[in-house]
Formats: C-alpha cells, sequence, structure tokens
C-alpha cells in the first residue's frame, strides 16, 4: 500500500482495503517479490483469517469482506519430502569430533532432533527440566500454539544426553530453566545456529557419500526422516501423528504417500498373476528333449 499506492501505513484505513487492492497485492508478491503459489496462498490465509474477524467486528461492510473472503488459493506445486535414509542419518551423526566440547554438543543434539523428530523451534526452546532421565526416558517439547507433548527416549539417545548435561553441570537444581543447548556466550541456540550446525556436518558427511545425503538438507529433514523411519518399521500412522504433535492424522498421511517402498511392498503381496506364462516352445518337443538327454 506504502510502495505502490503512496497510502502511509498509519492512514490506512479499513476502506482502502477492498478485493481489488488484494488482489494486487497477490500478484505483486508474485511479479516483483517473484514468490511462489505457496507462498501467496499463505499470505491469503492471514488475509482471509483478519476479513473472517471482522465479519462479526464490522458487519457494516459484511459485503466487502466477503468479497475479499472470495478470492480463491492457487494450486500449489506439492513438493517431495526431504528425508535421510537410517544410513544416511548414521553417517551425519559419524561427523562430529567427540574429542572436543562442541562435536559432544553438536552430537547430543542432533541425535536428540532426530531421535524425538522435534521442529527447530522445539529443540531451540529445550530447558534441561524438560528431560527425564528416569525410566520410563521422556522428553517434554513445546510445539505450535504452546501445546505441549511428552515424547519417548530411547538409552542410547539417553546416553548421550546425560553425558553432555554432565559435563556442562545441566543437572543442578539451579540449571532447570537455562537453556538445554547454548552458544560460547551462555545463549539458547537460534534456529539459524542448529541449522548452520546441521549444514556444516551435513557438507561434511556429503563428501563422503553424495548418495545418502541430499544437496538440500535442513532441520525439518532429521523430523521427516524419524516419521518414515517409523512408517516403514510398521509403527501406526495414529502413534506417529501422535509423536510429531499433528492435529490431524490426515497430516501424517504425507509420510504414507511419500513411501513408495511401502507402497510397491503392499502392491506386490495384493498383486494376483492373472497373465498365462508363455511356455517356450522347446518344451514340448519331445524329439528335441530326447535328443538333449541322449548327452547325459
Amino acid at each position: 500500500m506504502e510502495q505502490q499506492k503512496s497510502l502511509k501505513v498509519t492512514k490506512i484505513e479499513l476502506k482502502d482495503i477492498t478485493k481489488e487492492s488484494v488482489v494486487e497485492f497477490l500478484d505483486w508478491l508474485q511479479s516483483k517479490r517473484k514468490c511462489s503459489n505457496a507462498t501467496r496462498n499463505v499470505r491469503l490465509a492471514g488475509i482471509h483469517s483478519f476479513f473472517r474477524f471482522l465479519q462479526y467486528q464490522h458487519p457494516e461492510n459484511l459485503v466487502e469482506w466477503q468479497r475479499i473472503l472470495s478470492i480463491k488459493a492457487k494450486k500449489a506445486e506439492t513438493k517431495a519430502i526431504n528425508y535421510l535414509s537410517i544410513d544416511g542419518i548414521k553417517l551425519l551423526l559419524e561427523q562430529p569430533d567427540t574429542s572436543t566440547h562442541k562435536g559432544r554438543r553438536d552430537l547430543a543434539m542432533l541425535a536428540l532432533m532426530y531421535d524425538c523428530a522435534a521442529r527447530v523451534q522445539e529443540l531451540s526452546d529445550l530447558k534441561p527440566s524438560s528431560v527425564r532421565l528416569n525410566k520410563p526416558y521422556t522428553i517434554k517439547l513445546l510445539g505450535k500454539g504452546n501445546k505441549a507433548r511428552i515424547v519417548p527416549l530411547m538409552e542410547e539417545e539417553i546416553a548421550h544426553i546425560k553425558r553432555y548435561m554432565t559435563e556442562n553441570k545441566l543437572l543442578e537444581p539451579h540449571s532447570g530453566m537455562n537453556p538445554l543447548f547454548y552458544n560460547n556466550r551462555k545463549e539458547q541456540l537460534t534456529r539459524a545456529g542448529i541449522n548452520s550446525i546441521l549444514k556444516k556436518y551435513a557438507d561434511m558427511a556429503r563428501i563422503k557419500s553424495p548418495v545418502l545425503i541430499p544437496e538440500k538438507i535442513s532441520c525439518h529433514s532429521l523430523r521427516h526422516s524419524k516419521s518414515m523411519h517409523l512408517l516403514q518399521a510398521g509403527v501406526n500412522l495414529v502413534y506417529i501423528r501422535d509423536f510429531l504433535g499433528h492435529e490431524s492424522v490426515q497430516t501424517t498421511e504425507i509420510y504414507a504417500r511419500a513411501d513408495s517402498k511401502q507402497k510397491r511392498e503392499a502392491i506386490e503381496k495384493a498383486y494376483a498373476n492373472i497373465i498365462t506364462k508363455e511356455k517356450p516352445a522347446w518344451i514340448e518337443n519331445n524329439n528335441l528333449l530326447e535328443w538333449l538327454k541322449s548327452f547325459n
């Protein structure tokens, strides 16, 4: 509105926002900012949410609000899920140098991120008090909308975390609300910081095996990887949904759709051979068979 319409933000009124101006904004996003359909749809969803609210707050402009709500989303390209195989995860976790303090921290952090399929912000926000080091081993993650979930941890992961917490005096009572993973200034690691650490080790692992480590990898790739590995191990989608903190199992179904190996195995199990195999001509040629037997 300010750049294209020369209307200062402090001067904008509700009457200035019409269906036409919203459509112009969405077009500007794609033509000038070079945003994708998916990004356009996210912006439109935010606008729609605001104008659904305005329907109740300012019903005198209901017709215009409904015109804005009638703007449809564009069809966005569905991207393939980017995940690592189990061998890829093993290779990645072999890269941190555990003879150094940072290496031990990075190994504990990356292994935990994979083991509990944490979002990067959930990992950044972790406190020592979030981890239960007694059986049953669990960790409390605070997800989207401040929704907490309890995720079980394996003994192997607990060994890394316990060693790391002991070394950094994070098991002491006064450390309970400190950041679990922090930088040299004792500040909690940011999303960018965690992504940078992952990228460093991914680049190292890719040199050893380009096949196992994809070119594009993010913290969410580890979350996808854990989800796919659970599915491939036969874990029910409902349990995976709760493990990931999804609202609906429909969100979790993207992993079932992406797993081509499981789809192939399911199809092969259900396959019924209805095509009669053609017999080679020589099988019914008795003269040829007798002649071949004579060599025995």
